[in-house]
């Protein structure tokens, strides 16, 4: 690959920071799915690496499994469609080049390509064999706890591997262990309130309640006796007796839910509460004191809040959108519809494989992958239920639906593009011939297809022989 074949100046600055690396982090794969969220990390002035099947030793691009403190290479990639020398990638000037050398069709933008520069957010795909996101990754944090598998949820239910989210883990150990209040901000739907019930779970009160409650929900008048309760009968007759969120909290942690909804008026009530855990009940005379740390959660710009309330969460923590981890949205993907099938067996199980890995259509990950989502994981999680419950076969799809809600072309063509390019893997035949007894129509129906004459003439395009396939059935 030549330094002409795209036009970009060698001399030109980086705009990437220089502690930052651009890297490919596979969102899917047909052969290995267990592979997805690894990540080949390129420097700034590398040369030429050549990516492929099987492709090892000095020069090759390797994915990793990539973790504070830790980079675990895996094997070679596989895929039957890859060729031996499929692309070759070097970094210069803020961008990847990217050539295509092997036979697989490779897109970009949606557009066949034989080069081209990649820059962060562009997502690569090999038809029928992987998709790739370009990313620019910085560091991963010094230090950070690795109890959970590769891709799967820590502890605390938090799921992602990109640099962001690992960020993240360390504030909220950082904040865990740190005296004093905390505030979590970030925009809807970025898990707020599984952050704060890390910084509860990772802290010394971790045997105390953890109390949640939405701020938004308090009524207006009653704000007093929803934080600190009161006595029966007071300040309206008939209320009945309440010992409040703060004596309920007592030796654990309190969740604010959505602070920046409190009435500026009752944000005053708080302080005292906060330096030094004093509070009254409403109707009684004497103060009552309670041992509870306080997290509160806004998506609401910082000045919603009071000065003197924010200056007594001295510990921050922000969680990141999905747009600054692009990365993670396939990993979500799987651990939302796993826990889906997990929830709703008859509906999500037929999109499993028997080990347990999604079914996804390459052309979903993609799509995913680049339209915005401000919900975030809200938004992805509807989607997922949309392309669930409009597709069909053995593959969640990027059905017209899905199209519709994503704002992506719709269109006959497309619609033949996107199947021929999901033909199913020789695996997939062999695991749908043996979980269906070589039930012909009940093969095709598992594998998307439309009849057992469409079966035919995959079987028949890929040379694959249908008697080997029964007999390996037992």
């Amino acid at each position: 690959m030549s330094d002409t074949t795209v036009s970009v100046d060698d001399d030109a600055a980086d705009d990437a920071p220089e502690s930052s690396d651009l890297a490919l982090v596979i969102a899917w794969s047909a052969e290995q799915p267990t592979r997805v969220g690894e990540s080949a990390r390129f420097g700034a002035r590398e040369g030429t690496r050549v990516f492929g099947r099987g492709a090892e030793g000095e020069g090759a691009v390797v994915f990793a499994r990539e973790r504070p403190g830790e980079r675990t290479p895996g094997p070679p990639l596989e895929g039957a469609g890859l060729s031996r020398r499929q692309l070759g990638l070097r970094p210069r000037a803020g961008v990847l080049l990217c050539e295509r050398l092997g036979k697989c069709p490779v897109l970009v933008r949606g557009e066949p390509i034989e080069r081209t520069a990649l820059s962060p957010g562009d997502v690569v795909v090999l038809k029928g064999q992987l998709v790739l996101l370009c990313v620019l990754r910085p560091p991963m944090p010094a230090r950070g706890a690795h109890a959970s598998r590769f891709g799967e949820a820590d502890a605390h239910g938090i799921v992602g591997e990109s640099s962001a989210i690992w960020r993240l883990r360390e504030q909220l150990a950082f904040s865990a262990s740190a005296p004093g209040h905390a505030l979590v901000t970030g925009p809807s739907g970025t898990g707020k309130e599984l952050a704060a019930r890390a910084i509860h779970a990772l802290s010394e009160r971790a045997r105390g309640p953890f109390v949640s409650r939405s701020a938004a929900t308090f009524p207006g008048e009653l704000v007093d006796a929803e934080l600190f309760g009161n006595m029966r009968g007071y300040p309206t007759a008939g209320l009945p007796l309440r010992i409040g969120l703060f004596g309920e909290a007592d030796g654990g942690t309190l969740l604010l839910d959505e602070l920046g909804d409190l009435p500026i008026a009752a944000q005053a009530h708080l302080l005292r509460a906060l330096d030094a855990g004093e509070y009254h009940r409403l109707g009684e005379s004497a103060a009552r004191r309670a041992n509870v740390r306080i997290v509160g959660a806004t998506n609401r710009p910082l000045e919603a809040l009071r000065p003197e309330l924010r200056a007594r969460f001295r510990l921050r923590v922000e969680t990141p959108a999905l747009a600054d981890r692009r990365e993670d949205v396939p990993l979500l993907l799987r651990h939302l519809l796993r826990r889906a099938a997990a929830d709703h067996p008859r509906l999500l199980s037929p999109f499993l494989t028997s080990a347990g890995e999604p079914r996804v259509d390459p052309w979903l990950i993609e799509h995913l992958l680049l339209c915005a989502l401000p919900g975030n994981v809200r938004d992805l999680e509807a989607l997922l239920w949309a392309a669930v419950e409009s597709s069909k076969g053995s593959h969640v799809r990027l059905t017209e639906r899905v199209r519709g809600v994503l704002g992506a072309p719709a269109g006959a063509a497309l619609e033949a593009e996107d199947q021929a390019s999901r033909e199913p893997t020789h695996e997939e035949i062999r695991r749908a011939v043996a979980q269906h007894a070589g039930n012909l129509s009940r093969v095709a129906g598992a594998l998307g297809l439309g009849s057992r004459f469409a079966l035919y003439r995959l079987l028949k395009k890929r040379g694959i022989e249908l008697g080997p396939l029964r007999g390996g059935t037992g």
